[in-house]
């Protein structure tokens, strides 16, 4: 037998009634949706008692030059020591910093990683409107109908209705939590992307400013080399206009000068593209001009070199930190890919409130109802199978990626600590090389204007100063880079920064 309606009323919609048996089985259920996931916790490859990044004990300070001025001083290797976010005032230059604030507020290149993060946060903000809450929709409409029955007079009349939906997806499997922590994961992800364009922003300002320094350098001694080439080559004409010396000297030292003269060009030519990638690092087109312009006497040797805990560094390097987020996506997609096997409830209700206006008379009229849905796959060719197995994978590769990913981390911060400490003995190598250029080649000059020695003695000497020169500065130069490429293995010290920085404002901040 069949209830019985008022008239002019709908039947509600039946709701579906779930048997109070099935509902501890769907608590149970809703409580166990997070063991769908596999485990995401990161692979322990470090012991967390050691103090050293390679197969030796960390010296604590590198040898001293005297020779080599500022360069050459002894760096102690402070183990356990955080490094400031800002480290690249420990080259105590002003115009560095200046042009580094300057790159950090107008790079396109972190401009567009900034952009990167807001969109997957917004990816994460808008999913978690639609799966953490109901959806909820209103309608308002309105029509003009003709009522035409047999027999009798068309009648006309107006309809306005207002209604309102609610539908909401059970998550008793953890389908929609796990995609939640994916989309979180995915920003996370976005998030150390953006803090390694930062430090990789900052390091290469700094390594080509030093590489600026360094041309000008090389530059210089080049040009004071040819300078004193002219000199000899002056003198030796009168040598041999007055019989002196003979003919092939004079040859001898204008193939000197014609070759230190054809040396200046390339070091010209890198220094201007130096200066064009400078430009593009804070920018600028390089015709905008207004850089300042860096020797190595503007940049100072941090004597302090702060290094990490090995036990710290796979939380401090921002690629360790995104490959550990893409593992914890990968981890979220498997718990997707399992919640996806097992039935989907979702409720859904309504109410519409309908009026009709038929000549002076109104009439109301109510809608509800009330529903709930079961849907389960029950047959498709293994496909749901298929695609956890696909996640499975997945995330064995990103285990498999986060783990190269650390060693090589490891083997960045190994690398840059042997290279401070050969770059520190090269320097000292090649200052006491530049020093004894120097010496033999005054001591050939003097020699050779007394006639105690050759053109060709002469010639050697000058080409053995000019090579030391150039040596020990670019010896120098390595120092700087190096210096700042530890910094950078380290993980630049971003952990103790209070500023935020996916604004661009608070980079401007002095």
């Amino acid at each position: 037998m069949h209830p019985k309606h008022s008239p002019g009323r709908p039947p509600a919609t039946a709701a579906l009634t779930l048997p109070r048996a099935a509902l501890p089985l769907l608590l149970g259920l809703a409580l166990s949706g997070c063991t769908l996931t596999p485990p995401t916790t990161t692979p322990q490859l470090v012991d967390g008692q050691s103090r050293s990044y390679g197969s030796s004990p960390l010296a604590e300070h590198t040898v001293a030059s005297q020779q080599a001025g500022d360069a050459g001083i002894a760096q102690h290797l402070a183990l356990g020591q955080q490094l400031q976010p800002e480290w690249w005032q420990l080259f105590r230059s002003p115009a560095l910093d200046q042009l580094i604030r300057e790159a950090l507020r107008n790079n396109p290149s972190l401009a567009a990683a900034r952009a990167a993060l807001r969109q997957a946060q917004e990816n994460y903000n808008a999913a978690a409107g639609t799966l953490e809450y109901p959806s909820v929709s209103g309608q308002l409409g309105g029509s003009r109908q003709r009522q035409l029955l047999s027999g009798s007079t068309p009648s006309d009349y107006n309809v306005l209705s207002a209604g309102l939906n609610v539908s909401y997806t059970l998550d008793l499997f953890g389908a929609n939590r796990q995609q939640l922590q994916g989309l979180m994961a995915a920003s996370d992800y976005q998030r150390y992307q953006l803090e390694a364009t930062y430090q990789t922003l900052i390091f290469n300002v700094v390594t080509t400013a030093i590489q600026e320094a360094s041309q000008r350098a090389q530059l210089q001694a080049t040009r004071e080399m040819l300078a004193a080439a002219e000199q000899q080559l002056r003198i030796v004409e009168k040598q041999a206009a007055l019989g002196a010396v003979a003919r092939s000297e004079v040859l001898s030292q204008s193939t000197l000068l014609a070759q230190t003269r054809a040396q200046l060009p390339p070091l010209e030519k890198a220094l201007d593209l130096t200066r064009n990638q400078l430009a593009v690092y804070v920018g600028q087109l390089p015709s905008a001009g207004g850089l300042p312009e860096f020797t190595l006497d503007s940049l100072h040797l941090p004597a302090e070199l702060p290094v990490s805990l090995p036990s710290e560094l796979v939380r401090q390097r921002p690629d360790i930190r995104a490959s550990e987020a893409l593992l914890q996506q990968a981890g979220a997609q498997v718990g997707v890919a399992t919640a996806n096997q097992y039935p989907q409830i979702s409720l859904t209700g309504s109410f519409t409130r309908e009026r009709l206006f038929v000549g002076p008379a109104t009439a109301g009229l109510s809608l509800w109802s009330l529903g709930a849905s079961v849907s389960q796959s029950l047959f498709d060719g293994g496909a749901l199978r298929a695609k956890k197995r696909s996640a499975e994978a997945a995330f064995e590769q990103a285990q498999a990626q986060y783990r190269d990913t650390v060693l090589k981390g490891f083997q960045n911060v190994a690398d840059s600590l042997r290279a401070v400490s050969a770059d520190a003995s090269t320097l000292q190598a090649q200052a006491d090389a530049e020093a004894q250029a120097r010496e033999t080649l005054q001591l050939t000059q003097q020699r050779f204007r007394l006639g105690a020695v050759s053109q060709l003695n002469l010639l050697d000497a000058q080409r053995s100063w000019q090579q030391a020169r150039i040596n020990l500065v670019s010896a120098s130069a390595s120092r700087y880079a190096d210096t700042a490429a530890l910094f950078l293995a380290l993980g630049g010290g971003w952990w103790n920064r209070s500023d935020d920085i996916a604004n661009p404002a608070a980079q401007a901040k002095p």
